[in-house]
């Protein structure tokens, strides 16, 4: 019975160390979050008005971004020893507080900066209701982070919506393209 109990205590002392190992507090300061949370939300969301896709990082659409971070929490974040970052965020999903949606991805740091480079939306999860996104984009977390893709959780579309057979990740553009007509 004791080997039991202790078996027990070692493997949650276990997991709520790993669980705190992927919290962005971890890594960096408030501020600093608060930066490379500007960046990451500029990378995924719309672009600001009167920007492109090309334009949308330019000093003076900064703004846009920074006062969207309210709307995106980052929930996991991981560094790994060969430089790539992991993260899983929730994000609003156009105009319905009533679901929202999971962002996993990577990339790695511009040198002595927290500007992104080689940025990747791995996957979004469907529309969700909150507590299901968490959930489930816990668990593909692990997966990422352990695997460095998804590619065997693609077909659960439960899930991941995208990326699938209409839609891939463009990682030169940084934006999802159609590859095959719905």
């Amino acid at each position: 019975m004791k080997t039991i109990l202790l078996g027990l205590l070692i493997t949650l002392t276990l997991i709520s160390c790993q669980s705190n190992n992927n919290d962005f507090d971890n890594y960096f300061s408030k501020s600093q979050q608060d930066s490379l949370l500007t960046n990451i939300v500029t990378y995924l969301y719309l672009p600001a008005p009167e920007a492109t896709n090309k334009t949308k990082f330019q000093p003076q659409f900064r703004g846009f971004y920074a006062k969207n971070i309210p709307n995106f929490k980052v929930q996991k974040y991981y560094q790994a020893e060969n430089g790539w970052h992991y993260f899983f965020l929730i994000r609003p999903v156009g105009s319905s507080s009533a679901f929202k949606r999971g962002v996993l991805g990577k990339f790695k740091l511009t040198p002595n900066s927290l500007m992104p480079i080689a940025f990747e939306e791995v996957a979004n999860t469907p529309h969700l209701a909150e507590e299901v996104a968490k959930e489930r984009g816990n668990y593909l977390f692990q997966e990422l982070i352990k695997n460095g893709n998804l590619n065997q959780q693609i077909p659960m579309k439960q899930y991941i919506e995208w990326p699938d057979e209409h839609l891939a990740y463009d990682k030169k553009t940084n934006q999802w393209i159609t590859i095959k007509p719905y």
